[in-house]
Protein backbone atom coordinates (compact mmCIF):
# COMPACT_ATOMS: atom_id res chain seq x y z
CA UNK A 1 0.00 0.00 0.00
CA UNK A 2 3.14 2.00 -0.10
CA UNK A 3 2.71 2.46 -3.70
CA UNK A 4 -0.81 3.50 -3.66
CA UNK A 5 0.10 5.88 -1.11
CA UNK A 6 2.50 7.39 -3.37
CA UNK A 7 0.84 7.32 -6.12
CA UNK A 8 -2.36 9.17 -4.44
CA UNK A 9 0.46 11.88 -3.25
CA UNK A 10 1.66 12.86 -6.73
CA UNK A 11 -2.09 13.25 -8.09
CA UNK A 12 -2.35 15.35 -4.96
CA UNK A 13 0.53 17.37 -5.83
CA UNK A 14 -0.85 18.34 -9.04
CA UNK A 15 -4.16 19.21 -7.89
CA UNK A 16 -2.70 21.19 -5.38
CA UNK A 17 0.11 22.84 -7.13
CA UNK A 18 -3.61 24.23 -9.93
CA UNK A 19 -5.25 25.35 -6.67
CA UNK A 20 -2.60 27.06 -5.05
CA UNK A 21 -2.11 28.98 -9.17
CA UNK A 22 -5.88 29.51 -9.27
CA UNK A 23 -5.58 31.23 -5.51
CA UNK A 24 -3.02 33.45 -6.62
CA UNK A 25 -4.81 34.50 -9.45
CA UNK A 26 -8.54 34.42 -8.28
CA UNK A 27 -8.26 34.84 -4.20
CA UNK A 28 -10.62 32.13 -2.44
CA UNK A 29 -13.75 33.77 -4.83
CA UNK A 30 -14.75 30.54 -4.57
CA UNK A 31 -15.86 30.67 -0.63
CA UNK A 32 -18.77 32.57 -2.24
CA UNK A 33 -20.11 29.50 -3.36
CA UNK A 34 -22.91 27.56 -2.11
CA UNK A 35 -22.62 23.54 -1.95
CA UNK A 36 -25.19 22.85 -4.35
CA UNK A 37 -22.98 25.30 -6.65
CA UNK A 38 -19.74 23.17 -5.96
CA UNK A 39 -21.87 20.61 -6.38
CA UNK A 40 -23.28 21.20 -10.11
CA UNK A 41 -19.80 22.05 -10.96
CA UNK A 42 -18.57 18.43 -10.02
CA UNK A 43 -21.69 17.01 -11.70
CA UNK A 44 -20.30 18.97 -15.16
CA UNK A 45 -16.98 17.77 -15.18
CA UNK A 46 -18.09 14.36 -14.20
CA UNK A 47 -20.40 14.67 -17.13
CA UNK A 48 -18.00 15.63 -19.37
CA UNK A 49 -15.66 12.84 -18.52
CA UNK A 50 -18.46 9.89 -19.22
CA UNK A 51 -19.25 11.74 -22.30
CA UNK A 52 -14.84 11.82 -23.59
CA UNK A 53 -15.83 7.99 -22.31
CA UNK A 54 -18.70 7.26 -24.68
CA UNK A 55 -18.45 9.66 -27.42
CA UNK A 56 -15.85 8.96 -30.74
CA UNK A 57 -14.80 12.86 -31.11
CA UNK A 58 -14.34 15.65 -28.50
CA UNK A 59 -14.41 19.19 -29.12
CA UNK A 60 -12.34 20.56 -26.63
CA UNK A 61 -8.85 19.63 -26.66
CA UNK A 62 -8.75 18.55 -22.44
CA UNK A 63 -9.07 14.85 -21.91
CA UNK A 64 -10.46 13.48 -18.60
CA UNK A 65 -7.40 14.44 -16.38
CA UNK A 66 -7.73 18.02 -16.01
CA UNK A 67 -11.51 16.64 -15.34
CA UNK A 68 -11.02 14.68 -12.66
CA UNK A 69 -8.47 17.47 -11.04
CA UNK A 70 -11.41 19.49 -11.49
CA UNK A 71 -13.64 17.06 -9.46
CA UNK A 72 -10.79 16.92 -6.65
CA UNK A 73 -10.35 20.24 -6.34
CA UNK A 74 -14.06 21.54 -6.21
CA UNK A 75 -14.57 18.40 -3.63
CA UNK A 76 -11.79 19.56 -1.42
CA UNK A 77 -13.40 23.03 -1.32
CA UNK A 78 -16.61 21.74 -0.57
CA UNK A 79 -15.17 20.31 2.12
CA UNK A 80 -13.82 23.17 3.09
CA UNK A 81 -17.24 24.98 2.80
CA UNK A 82 -18.91 22.10 4.79
CA UNK A 83 -15.99 23.46 7.81
CA UNK A 84 -16.33 27.01 7.39
CA UNK A 85 -19.24 28.09 5.91
CA UNK A 86 -20.19 30.11 2.71
CA UNK A 87 -19.27 33.97 3.32
CA UNK A 88 -20.29 36.86 1.29
CA UNK A 89 -17.19 37.80 0.58
CA UNK A 90 -13.81 35.94 0.14
CA UNK A 91 -12.05 35.35 3.10
CA UNK A 92 -9.18 33.37 2.71
CA UNK A 93 -5.22 34.01 2.12
CA UNK A 94 -3.35 31.93 -0.08
CA UNK A 95 -1.57 30.39 3.19
CA UNK A 96 -4.74 29.89 5.39
CA UNK A 97 -6.55 28.36 2.09
CA UNK A 98 -3.85 26.02 1.34
CA UNK A 99 -3.71 25.18 4.94
CA UNK A 100 -7.54 23.83 4.53
CA UNK A 101 -6.98 22.04 1.42
CA UNK A 102 -3.66 20.11 3.48
CA UNK A 103 -6.24 19.44 5.88
CA UNK A 104 -9.13 17.90 4.36
CA UNK A 105 -6.61 16.19 1.84
CA UNK A 106 -5.18 14.37 5.34
CA UNK A 107 -8.43 13.59 6.34
CA UNK A 108 -9.69 12.03 3.23
CA UNK A 109 -6.59 10.29 2.02
CA UNK A 110 -6.69 8.57 5.60
CA UNK A 111 -10.43 7.20 4.88
CA UNK A 112 -8.55 6.28 1.61
CA UNK A 113 -5.97 4.01 3.22
CA UNK A 114 -8.72 2.90 5.67
CA UNK A 115 -10.81 1.43 3.17
CA UNK A 116 -8.11 0.42 1.16
CA UNK A 117 -7.10 -2.01 3.91
CA UNK A 118 -10.69 -3.33 4.39
CA UNK A 119 -11.09 -3.66 0.18
CA UNK A 120 -7.74 -4.82 -0.52
CA UNK A 121 -7.16 -2.17 -3.32
CA UNK A 122 -10.29 -3.08 -5.27
CA UNK A 123 -10.34 -0.05 -7.16
CA UNK A 124 -6.85 -1.68 -9.02
CA UNK A 125 -9.16 -3.86 -10.85
CA UNK A 126 -12.09 -1.41 -11.40
CA UNK A 127 -12.11 0.44 -14.67
CA UNK A 128 -11.66 4.17 -15.11
CA UNK A 129 -15.69 4.80 -16.62
CA UNK A 130 -17.00 2.70 -13.18
CA UNK A 131 -15.16 5.04 -11.25
CA UNK A 132 -16.40 7.77 -13.17
CA UNK A 133 -20.26 5.86 -12.98
CA UNK A 134 -19.66 6.24 -9.26
CA UNK A 135 -18.65 9.35 -8.59
CA UNK A 136 -21.92 10.56 -10.63
CA UNK A 137 -24.07 8.18 -8.46
CA UNK A 138 -22.24 10.00 -5.19
CA UNK A 139 -23.11 13.43 -6.94
CA UNK A 140 -27.04 12.13 -6.85
CA UNK A 141 -26.44 11.36 -3.55
CA UNK A 142 -25.46 14.56 -2.75
CA UNK A 143 -27.87 16.33 -4.79
CA UNK A 144 -30.67 14.43 -2.90
CA UNK A 145 -29.19 15.23 0.49
CA UNK A 146 -29.16 18.65 -0.49
CA UNK A 147 -32.65 18.45 -1.29
CA UNK A 148 -33.19 17.32 1.89
CA UNK A 149 -31.83 20.20 3.88
CA UNK A 150 -28.50 18.08 4.24
CA UNK A 151 -30.35 15.29 6.87
CA UNK A 152 -30.25 11.78 6.02
CA UNK A 153 -32.09 9.01 8.08
CA UNK A 154 -29.32 6.15 7.57
CA UNK A 155 -27.00 7.32 5.04
CA UNK A 156 -23.88 9.12 5.07
CA UNK A 157 -23.48 12.86 5.55
CA UNK A 158 -22.06 15.28 2.30
CA UNK A 159 -18.80 15.12 3.92
CA UNK A 160 -18.41 11.12 3.22
CA UNK A 161 -19.38 11.68 -0.02
CA UNK A 162 -17.69 14.22 -1.32
CA UNK A 163 -14.38 12.44 0.29
CA UNK A 164 -15.54 9.65 -1.77
CA UNK A 165 -15.47 11.36 -4.92
CA UNK A 166 -12.02 12.79 -3.90
CA UNK A 167 -10.48 9.23 -3.67
CA UNK A 168 -12.52 7.59 -6.69
CA UNK A 169 -11.22 10.72 -8.89
CA UNK A 170 -7.35 10.22 -7.32
CA UNK A 171 -7.90 6.21 -8.33
CA UNK A 172 -8.96 7.17 -11.68
CA UNK A 173 -5.95 9.60 -12.26
CA UNK A 174 -3.79 6.71 -11.09
CA UNK A 175 -4.89 4.40 -13.75
CA UNK A 176 -5.16 7.07 -16.40
CA UNK A 177 -1.32 7.99 -15.53
CA UNK A 178 -0.05 4.51 -15.28
CA UNK A 179 -1.39 3.71 -18.13
CA UNK A 180 0.22 6.70 -20.57
CA UNK A 181 3.29 6.20 -18.52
Amino acid sequence: MSTTSQQYDQVISTCRDLFTKKMADYGSAWRILRLPSLTDQIFIKAQRIRGLQTLAESKVDEGQESEFIGIINYSIMALIQLEKGVVEQPDLNLEQATELYDKHVAITKQLMMDKNHDYGEAWRDMRVSSLTDLILQKLLRVKQIEDNAGKTIVSEGLEANYQDMVNYAVFAMIHLTSTTE
